[in-house]
């Protein structure tokens, strides 16, 4: 489907000089002389190159749909990652690279959606917020305010993540993994 260059958003998986790419941020610019454009940075989801493109208001780009399909995480093989399809019980091999930085967050048996290019996955998207315990946290330093102190806290898959002064070791807390930040306690 084919959009205009004003209305690329973020998230998007646009079909650009042969390649499939995601849009991961925009910027809409309105120069004083000549035409508005959108900044747009993306990252090829072949190879992982980034690119930062400028589109104008007449330029068309093809809008890709991509296919999804739940699949659960199995175990690490090396390099690569296992997964299995939910509805045929089909396993498959896929790169970790996949995942980027969420593969931490990565936990045995977790629900996955994988997004499919011509029935060729190309990429992982695990559930926006995860359940985590924390294995070493700061103590509490007197005198500060608990509003507006955070404290740093290393969670039990070794990413470190800001808490607040009252979270402690051995909390399980709910986490964002593409934000890496605090969301809660869990429940």
């Amino acid at each position: 489907m084919k959009i205009s260059g004003v209305d690329i958003r973020p998230g998007n998986i646009l079909e650009y000089e042969g390649g499939i790419w995601k849009v991961a941020k925009i910027q809409h610019t309105q120069p004083g002389k000549g035409g508005a454009y959108m900044q747009v940075e993306m990252k090829n989801l072949q190879d992982g190159r980034k690119t930062n493109v400028r589109f104008r208001s007449a330029d068309t780009v093809e809008r890709v749909r991509l296919d999804t399909k739940d699949f659960q995480y199995l175990y690490e093989d090396g390099e690569m990652l296992v997964f299995m399809d939910q509805d045929t019980y089909e396993q498959i091999h896929l790169p970790a690279d996949l995942l980027g930085d969420a593969k931490a967050f990565l936990q045995d048996g977790m629900q996955v959606t994988l997004e499919l290019w011509d029935e060729k996955p190309i990429s992982v998207a695990l559930p926006e917020q995860v359940e985590a315990t924390i294995v070493e946290a700061d103590a509490v330093v007197k005198g500060q305010t608990a509003s507006s102190s955070y404290k740093p806290a290393v969670l039990d898959n070794g990413v470190r993540v800001m808490v607040p002064p009252h979270i402690e070791s051995g909390t399980r807390i709910v986490v964002d993994v593409y934000e890496r930040t605090y969301v809660g306690k869990a429940g």
